[in-house]
């Protein structure tokens, strides 16, 4: 089927999220749609599925106009999504989990007729190249087999237009290049695949066009082969963008954080971190790779006392502090970038100086007495916004208001405005566009520039290999590798974070 969107517009309170967009995609093709967060690509998509109306604009399917006024319809026209959150319920099996909403029955009591819904999985299975267990558990099943079976729910409901939405956010390299290898399957089985990333490379591999986005537009549209990461990242943020880091060798001195034989439990009470030895030296970054849930989060989390430690020890600059509040750890020189940032790092309906002073407003020179300095606490804040580039009509927006890097630069603003000795940053680019995240990269090697000891956990493959002066790879809550810089290769990491020792 050929897909075109002409001059959808869809406008939110305060918020043009698109703005006349026109993209189109060919059966068989993969349109690669690159974008940074809030550049209107999942409103673009949530109207595509159904669960947005356009304003003004129309949707035509093999030149014919359509209206959807619900996901059903969208199914029904022949059009998939896979979200970037999977929509599977654990306790089901694989057939009963493609089959959802779309069962075949047999009898006169309408029974699921399971045999029939489990060879029309095998059938598909076998087409596409998706090998997965149509009697497996889905809560068994790893990451990347999630994944091909929320493609094969599109493909069960006849998906003729498949949108996959940050396919890779989750998947290790390998299990990234397994995707890849099945969206050119399905393209040349005649599917149009809309492929929506912010990542560079992985669009210029899938790609046959490229629809870059920016600030609810179409910025350009463009071939892989004739264009560059650099061109594409300028396309995205509408400037020129320094894509690599540069940074002078690390010079390692005092051990500043030691983990031994550390054992965190997650919320269920299951021991999410098992065991972990860990050191961190002053003037150093030692970077965390793994997919996600493998017990970087519970790490995090009981480095900076937000979560109980089960067993083991923990220290800071000497001090011991398996059980310390984290009040306690940030009075001892602990910057804390936290993963969600809307949850554990700012407080959406208060303003930008007062998130500035969140994790510091009992020190002075903000307090004096048990009293808020408001005028010092405005000048720091003000000082913040300039110097992190923070883009905020005044320090007394909400904060909720600020896009998303600009919400990230309040926090490191926060955090580095005081002398610090260790840096724990957890997913610190998250959602980010090139331009915020090559801003945030160089704050980081700032501060261990400056002497402090650098934590990184991150999910992101490049940013690990691009900062970490060692990478420590978690896989089912342990560490099960330590490389240096130049031992950590995308494949020797890649296959440490699959389990491979």
């Amino acid at each position: 089927m050929r897909l075109e969107l002409r001059e959808i517009t869809k406008q939110f309170p305060g918020v043009l999220a698109n703005d006349r967009i026109s993209i189109s995609a060919d059966r068989g093709k993969v349109l690669g749609l690159l974008g940074e967060n809030g550049a209107g690509k999942t409103t673009l998509m949530n109207i595509l599925s159904g669960l947005y109306r356009p304003d003004s604009g129309e949707i035509l399917i093999d030149g014919e106009p359509r209206l959807f006024s619900d996901p059903a319809d969208a199914i029904t026209a022949g059009i998939g999504m896979v979200h970037q959150h999977f929509m599977l319920v654990p306790v089901f099996d694989v057939v009963e989990s493609v089959a959802l909403g779309a069962e075949p029955v047999t009898g006169l009591v309408h029974t699921f007729d399971r045999a029939t819904a489990r060879k029309r999985v095998v059938e598909l299975s076998a087409q596409y190249g998706l090998h997965v267990d149509p009697d497996a558990k889905i809560e068994d099943l790893p990451v990347g087999v999630r994944q091909r079976v929320e493609i094969l729910k599109a493909l069960y409901r006849k998906s003729d237009i498949l949108v996959l939405d940050e396919p890779s956010a989750v998947l290790t390299p390998g299990e990234t290049e397994e995707l890849f290898a099945i969206i050119r399957g399905l393209a040349a089985g005649g599917t149009t695949v809309i492929f929506i990333t912010h990542k560079l490379n992985e669009v210029l591999e899938v790609a046959d066009t490229i629809t870059v986005l920016r600030r609810g537009r179409v910025a350009g549209t463009v071939l892989p082969d004739e264009t560059s990461r650099e061109e594409l990242a300028n396309l995205m943020v509408g400037r020129d963008v320094e894509l690599t880091v540069t940074r002078s060798p690390a010079k390692p001195a005092g051990v500043v954080l030691e983990l031994v034989d550390l054992n965190v439990r997650d919320d269920r009470d299951s021991m999410a971190v098992r065991g972990v030895n860990l050191e961190v030296r002053a003037g150093e970054i030692v970077a965390v790779a793994g997919v996600q849930g493998n017990g970087q989060t519970e790490l995090v989390e009981a480095i900076t006392g937000l979560r109980q430690v089960d067993s083991g020890s923990l220290r800071i600059g000497g001090q011991v502090v398996e059980h310390a509040s984290p009040r306690r750890v940030s009075d001892l020189g602990v910057a804390h970038i936290p993963e969600d940032r809307s949850r554990d790092g700012l407080i959406g309906s208060m303003t930008v100086e007062e998130n500035y002073i969140l994790d510091s407003y009992h020190r002075d020179p903000y307090s004096n007495g048990g009293r808020l300095d408001w005028k010092v606490i405005g000048e720091k804040a003000e000082v913040g916004v300039r110097e992190f580039d923070i883009r905020t009509p005044s320090i007394e927006t909400h904060v909720g208001a600020l896009s998303g890097g600009n919400q990230q630069k309040v926090i490191v603003a926060r955090e580095f405005s005081r002398p610090v000795q260790l840096v724990i940053a957890a997913q610190p680019t998250r959602g980010l566009d090139v331009g915020s995240i090559e801003y945030i990269h160089r704050r980081i090697i700032e501060q261990r520039d400056a002497g402090a000891a650098i934590l990184i956990v991150s999910t992101e493959l490049d940013e690990v290999l691009a900062l970490g002066d060692r990478v420590a790879v978690m896989f089912a809550g342990q560490i099960v590798g330590v490389l240096s810089s130049d031992q950590a290769t995308k494949e020797a990491v890649g296959m440490l974070m699959g389990g491979v020792h």
